[in-house]
């Protein structure tokens, strides 16, 4: 029987003075990124671990989207969809087991190993605060580039699911706020923990 969670809360503010010095001093934003740090907010939402229990997470996110995803992770706490980690520190440094959610972090898309080449010209959504990614050991990048992270390997297999795997139910959670999915591109590669508003 799963014990009753407590109620979910968020809230969105300007990006405090020491945030703003954090994502500057680890490069995550620099002058001549595609969103001033006003244009982005620190969303935090109450997430169910994978302990069963409520935590309060944040994640850096662009202005307009915030209330958008507070609805997002609304949805995905009432589902009691477990969540690895949503740590404030991952949007300027990865997690220590390379399974954190995050959003923002200021840098051009990664071309595809498949086509070569060293950048894009274009900014990731994640530049924009416009993505997130969640649980990316149980949600790998496959295809071309593929995760090498031996973790990431049994959720290769889509086939059987997981705690934390991405379910019809979350991508439609993503869906109501017009977000699209990695998992849904065309071709062998997929980015299985990849959510953006245009779903590039």
């Amino acid at each position: 029987m799963l014990l009753a969670l407590a109620p979910f809360a968020s809230s969105t503010a300007p990006l405090p003075p020491q945030v703003q010095a954090q994502l500057k001093a680890s490069g995550t934003w620099k002058s001549g990124c595609p969103v001033p740090l006003s244009g982005l907010r620190l969303l935090s939402v109450t997430y169910q671990g994978f302990d069963g229990q409520a935590h309060t997470g944040q994640l850096i996110v662009n202005r307009n989207a915030a209330p958008a995803l507070a609805q997002v992770f609304q949805t995905l706490y009432a589902m009691r969809f477990p969540i690895r980690h949503i740590e404030l520190s991952y949007s300027y440094g990865r997690s220590p087991d390379g399974d954190g959610t995050g959003s923002f972090e200021c840098r051009q898309a990664v071309p595809s190993p498949c086509t070569g080449g060293r950048g894009t010209g274009t900014w990731s959504n994640h530049a924009f605060g416009l993505a997130v990614d969640l649980n990316p050991r149980e949600n790998p990048y496959v295809g071309c580039g593929q995760s090498r992270d031996p973790a990431t390997r049994p959720f290769f297999n889509r086939a059987r699911l997981r705690p934390g795997m991405v379910t019809p139910k979350v991508i439609a959670a993503f869906s109501a706020i017009g977000w699209g999915w990695g998992g849904a591109w065309t071709g062998n590669t997929k980015d299985y923990m990849h959510f953006s508003w245009n779903g590039h």
